[in-house]
């Protein structure tokens, strides 16, 4: 393999990290010692491919030199050993491949997400808070955290737009392709003739970034307070406790108004604009690459239907990469993880493709 002497130079860099943290000098700083314990941790899961690859080699190795025994029965078990060893090998040798892409800056990052309801009236709004409850039920199976920002309710009781920030472990590797235009198929509860209907919603996934990222003058900033609107209760209308932030050189405007106390909904108002900023430089710095990539497999642009959900067959139909999976009931109770595992390969072939072809 070409990437043998990566692999060596990976697990031997492990070792030394393994070393470092039971140094008294490491040990006494808890600054290095995280930084320490992170970068092993980064590399364990590869280390771990590589001893298992090394080891079902070895296994290989004897096997054929039980095939020159004199033993027949010696060497039909080997051959035995073989159909099983060898499959193994290259099962092994595409997950070492697959560990060793770039990883993604963000993928370790929280999320913006955004849910708008697309076409379709209230419909539209109706199957926006659907999606909302179900990517909130999948934060909860994750342990993430969701934190709503801001909420425009329809009439009937669905979302014209729903704002949340989503914190945890790994947040964005997740997420990172639900953003697009999804799609719904059903008879609406507003439909009196039974007939089938389709409406859409948008998502968009935004990755957190640090503080230290993205630097906002506060010159550039233009916030006003004014009374949260919504359900009754105490504190609405009563205080100036919701927030609006807007950015003068981009025109950016966030609006936060679900906490009570005006500094918090400051404070997530803040985090909001960080991210939107922060996706605005990236995608001017990355146009030329999306551009090239939307080229090659025809998804990711926010306005292409990435996703159809529906009701009357039970189906969900990812057309990126052409699943179908007769679990609607179970995806939208936040069972997501057949979708995203399903994308996360196809994905990660596709850069393992392009990987081999720039070789």
């Amino acid at each position: 393999m070409k990437y043998l002497e990566k692999l060596e130079e990976l697990e031997k860099r492990f070792e030394e990290l393994n070393e470092q943290l039971a140094t008294a000098e490491v040990l006494s700083d808890p600054n290095t010692y995280r930084k320490v314990a992170k970068a092993r941790t980064e590399l364990e899961p590869i280390v771990t491919k590589f001893r298992e690859w090394k080891s079902v080699m070895r296994q290989i190795e004897q096997a054929r030199q039980l095939l020159k025994d004199g033993d027949p029965d010696v060497r039909e078990l080997a051959e035995e050993d073989l159909k099983t060893l060898e499959p193994k090998r290259e099962q092994l040798e595409h997950q070492l491949r697959v560990l060793l892409l770039p990883k993604d800056p963000n993928d370790e990052r929280n999320v913006l997400l955004e849910i708008r309801a697309g076409t379709g009236g209230d419909e539209a709004t109706l199957f926006a808070a659907e999606i909302f409850r179900m990517y909130s039920r999948y934060a909860d199976s994750k342990g993430w955290k969701v934190e709503v920002t801001s909420v425009s309710e329809s009439d009937i009781g669905g979302y014209k737009e729903v704002i949340a920030l989503i914190s945890g472990d790994r947040v964005y590797s997740r997420l990172k392709y639900e953003s697009g235009v999804h799609r719904v198929q059903r008879v609406p509860v507003t439909e009196s003739q039974g007939r089938i209907h389709t409406s859409t919603v948008t998502v968009a996934v935004l990755p957190e970034p640090d503080e230290v990222e993205v630097k906002i003058d506060p010159k550039d900033l233009q916030i006003d307070t004014f009374c949260a609107s919504g359900p009754g209760g105490q504190h609405v209308n009563r205080t100036h406790s919701a927030v609006r932030i807007t950015h003068l050189p981009t025109g950016i405007v966030v609006t936060c108004q679900d906490e009570r106390s005006q500094i918090k909904n400051r404070a997530k108002a803040e985090r909001v604009l960080r991210s939107r900023l922060y996706e605005l430089e990236r995608s001017k710095q990355q146009e030329a690459l999306d551009a090239q990539r939307r080229d090659m497999i025809k998804s990711g642009e926010r306005s292409e239907k990435i996703r159809t959900y529906n009701f009357p067959q039970n189906r969900v139909t990812d057309h990126r990469i052409g699943l179908t999976l007769h679990q609607l009931s179970e995806i939208l109770d936040g069972n997501l993880d057949p979708l995203i595992d399903a994308l996360t390969t196809y994905y990660e072939a596709e850069r393992l493709k392009q990987q081999d072809a720039a070789a």
